[in-house]
C-alpha cells in the first residue's frame, strides 16, 4: 500500500503579506510544494491530501490539477472550525483554527494508509522523503511512529534569528520531547540561543524537527480522543490551540515509540517576503547539481 502525504495549506501567512503557499519560486513557476510532491511522487507515495481552508479550493485545484494529474491522486480537505468537535459549542468570538494536530485529524475520511505529515512552505529534500516513504512501508504501526529529525545547522538563517523544535532523544534514540526554543543563531562560530533558558549552546548535528511527522492511521482515532479532551480544557480560550507536538507528547508518555528519522536534506523555508530570493537560489543550485528538472512537470 503506497503511503499518502498531508501538506498543511490551510494558513494564510499574515507575515509574509500574500498566500505563499501557492506562490511560484522554481524557474517554472514551481511552488515549494510543487518540489515536495516532486519528491513524493519519486519516493513511493501514492496520494497527496492537501489540507485548506474552503475558501481556497478553487485557488488550489486550478493550480495543481492540471500539473497533478496522472501522476499522483489528489484530495482536499478542509479544516473547519466545527469538524470533529463532537457537539462542543465554541466561542462566538472564536475565529483561530484550532492548530495543526486539528488539521490533521480533519483527513481523516481522506486517509486510509499510513501517512506524512508536512507544512506546505518549508522545503524538506529528496533524501528526507526517501527515508520518510521507507519508514512508512516498513516501521510504521500503532504503537511506532516517526518524525524526520533535520541537523540543527541546515536548519539556520544568514539573515537572523529562528525559532526551532529542538528533540530530546531517548537512551535508545527515539523521540523523548520537542522542546520549543527561540532566539537561535551562527555566532563566532558557534550556535546559541538567547531565551534564557539552558543550555544556551548547541551542537550543530542537534536534531530539530521541522514538522515533518510519518504516522499511521491509528493517528486519527488517538487524536480524536485527545482534541476531544483539549477542547474540555481549553476550548473556550480564544486562541488556543492542539498542536501535533501535544499529540506525540501524551503518545510517548502512553508507551508509544517515536523514531527520530535522520536526513542528509538541507531544509529552508519562507518566512518573509525577503527570503523569496534565498528560497529561488538554493531551488537554482540543486536545479544546476541535477537534483531537480527545470520544469517539474514537463510532458
Amino acid at each position: 500500500m503506497k503511503p499518502t502525504l498531508v501538506i498543511l495549506a490551510a494558513g494564510m501567512a499574515s507575515r509574509y503579506g500574500s498566500m505563499k503557499q501557492v506562490e511560484g519560486f522554481g524557474p517554472s513557476g514551481e511552488t515549494i510544494m510543487d518540489y515536495s510532491i516532486f519528491d513524493a511522487i519519486r519516493s513511493g507515495f501514492g496520494k497527496v491530501a492537501f489540507i485548506i481552508r474552503k475558501e481556497f479550493a478553487d485557488n488550489f485545484k486550478n493550480i495543481f490539477e492540471p500539473k497533478l494529474k496522472g501522476k499522483i491522486a489528489t484530495e482536499y480537505v478542509f479544516q473547519e472550525l466545527d469538524s470533529f468537535t463532537a457537539g462542543f459549542e465554541k466561542p462566538t468570538e472564536r475565529t483561530k483554527p484550532w492548530g495543526t494536530a486539528h488539521a490533521v485529524l480533519c483527513a481523516k475520511d481522506a486517509v486510509q494508509e499510513p501517512f506524512a505529515v508536512i507544512n506546505a512552505d518549508d522545503f524538506y529534500g529528496s533524501n528526507a522523503f526517501k527515508n520518510a516513504a521507507a519508514f512508512l512501508h516498513t516501521g510504521c504501526s500503532s504503537e511506532n511512529y516517526a518524525i524526520v529529525g533535520y541537523d540543527l545547522v541546515k536548519t539556520l538563517s544568514d539573515h537572523g534569528t529562528v525559532n526551532r523544535g529542538i528533540c530530546s532523544l531517548d537512551n535508545k534514540g527515539h523521540l523523548a520531547a520537542i522542546t520549543e526554543r527561540i532566539n537561535i543563531a551562527k555566532r563566532d562560530g558557534k550556535i546559541v540561543c538567547e531565551d534564557g533558558l539552558e543550555p544556551k549552546e548547541f551542537s550543530p548535528s542537534t536534531r530539530v524537527s521541522m514538522n515533518f511527522w510519518c504516522f499511521d492511521v491509528s493517528f486519527f482515532t488517538y487524536t480524536q480522543k485527545l482534541f476531544t479532551e483539549f477542547l474540555q480544557q481549553h476550548g473556550n480560550e480564544l486562541k488556543s490551540e492542539f498542536f501535533i507536538p501535544i499529540v506525540a507528547d501524551q503518545f510517548i508518555k502512553e508507551g508509544g515509540k517515536i523514531e527520530v528519522i535522520p536526513t542528509t536534506s538541507l531544509w529552508f523555508g519562507v518566512t518573509y517576503k525577503e527570503d523569496a530570493p534565498f528560497v529561488q537560489q538554493s531551488l537554482n543550485k540543486l536545479i544546476k547539481e541535477g537534483e531537480y528538472p527545470d520544469n517539474l512537470w514537463a510532458k
